[in-house]
């Protein structure tokens, strides 16, 4: 049930005084206000803290957030916003709304927005803060099989994010481990919508899911600050003759990197020792696997087979990654007690034991990379 006393100004006054202030202790104190409990008021400012990183377009007066959980599987507003620009058409629903970020954003291009979610307080919440923010949508609390059995309906877009934690609250990510269970509902799905997008752990295999979804036309793999954060896979009933792929990398300057599925079965990548420039690809590249395809789509040499840093003499601008001028080292010229941004890579060495080695310190816009080439150990310098 929905605690509208919340809001009132002298309970919303207390919590923006008390944003920065230890969650753990205050719980342990009584609360100021006969109509909201301290429970209330920390679940507002987790909401609240959580926001100024995470959606900042609810950083207003109205708002109310859920419990942690909620908050911790939403979608973040930078990703919902770019999943916002693929899409368009008269009706969208959103089979597993949860806290509706994503929902709010993917729906922009749409006139009629249909929201399912099986938690009572949850869509209650979201009918709220959509009515703060004068957005209208139709809202349905039923578990997304039931409506699913019901519907009559057929929609331009289904969207869907399923439950990527199992009963004893392990995180999973095979469909037939989420809630719903991907493969039993997929034709379902898609016999109302010429349209499926769902969302899925940053983990899944991108070979499995093409051979276990027959209607996979396209799959968005979505970074952001080169941080992974979900695969986004898209169906449709008619088979497709090519299965687009995009390395998306937000917050970063980056560019996508588009290939279609299957093209690193035919790449082949050239080998050679560090030469001027030094190329680390974005870790939606990474994930992809397409570690022979940007060395050919580049014209760049890979270190080592295991080693999925790249070189050429001459700077090629538009990689989607990190460009490094640097050149090779002996250990011996690791200035002791200096300030580097340290990466290890296919290196005996991690980054830490490194550290403590050579008396290093992190940080600063130097950087030594610690790899291997076909020849050997090497240890690079930024020039």
């Amino acid at each position: 049930m929905l605690n509208t006393n919340i809001l009132i100004q002298t309970v919303q006054d207390y919590i923006n005084t008390n944003l920065n202030i230890d969650l753990h202790r205050l719980l342990l104190k009584k609360s100021p206000f006969s109509e909201v409990s301290m429970q209330e008021i920390v679940q507002q400012i987790k909401g609240k803290q959580v926001a100024q990183k995470k959606f900042p377009f609810l950083l207003q007066e109205g708002i109310i957030f859920p419990p942690q959980l909620n908050l911790e599987q939403s979608s973040s507003e930078k990703t919902a916003v770019y999943k916002s620009g693929l899409l368009k058409g008269k009706k969208f629903i959103d089979l597993t709304s949860g806290f509706g970020i994503d929902a709010y954003y993917l729906s922009q291009n749409f006139e009629e927005i249909t929201l399912i979610e099986q938690n009572p307080d949850l869509i209650e919440i979201v009918e709220h803060n959509w009515g703060v923010l004068g957005k209208k949508a139709t809202f349905i609390n039923q578990k997304l099989e039931e409506f699913l059995d019901q519907n009559q309906e057929y929609y331009d877009v289904v969207y869907l994010d399923p439950a990527r934690r199992d009963d004893q609250k392990n995180k999973v990510f095979l469909l037939e481990d989420l809630s719903p269970d991907i493969l039993e509902i997929q034709e379902k799905l898609l016999s109302i919508s010429k349209q499926v997008l769902i969302k899925l752990s940053p983990l899944i295999d991108l070979a499995y899911l093409v051979s276990i979804l027959p209607g996979v036309f396209r799959i968005d793999i979505i970074a952001l600050k080169n941080d992974v954060k979900e695969v986004v896979v898209f169906l449709s009933k008619e088979k497709a003759a090519e299965i687009i792929c995009n390395g998306v990398n937000l917050e970063s300057g980056e560019n996508t990197f588009t290939f279609p599925f299957g093209a690193e079965e035919n790449a082949h990548a050239e080998y050679s020792e560090p030469e001027r420039f030094i190329y680390i690809p974005n870790n939606s590249i990474l994930k992809a696997g397409v570690f022979n395809l940007i060395a050919e789509r580049f014209d760049i040499k890979k270190f080592h087979p295991n080693t999925h840093f790249y070189t050429s003499n001459e700077r090629k601008a538009d990689f989607p990654g990190r460009i490094l001028e640097m050149k090779v080292i002996d250990s011996k010229q690791i200035e002791k007690k200096g300030q580097f941004n340290i990466i290890s890579k296919n290196y005996p060495l991690k980054p830490e034991e490194i550290k403590k080695k050579y008396q290093l310190k992190d940080g600063g816009n130097e950087y030594l990379i610690f790899t291997q080439s076909k020849k050997g150990k090497i240890i690079l310098k930024s020039i």
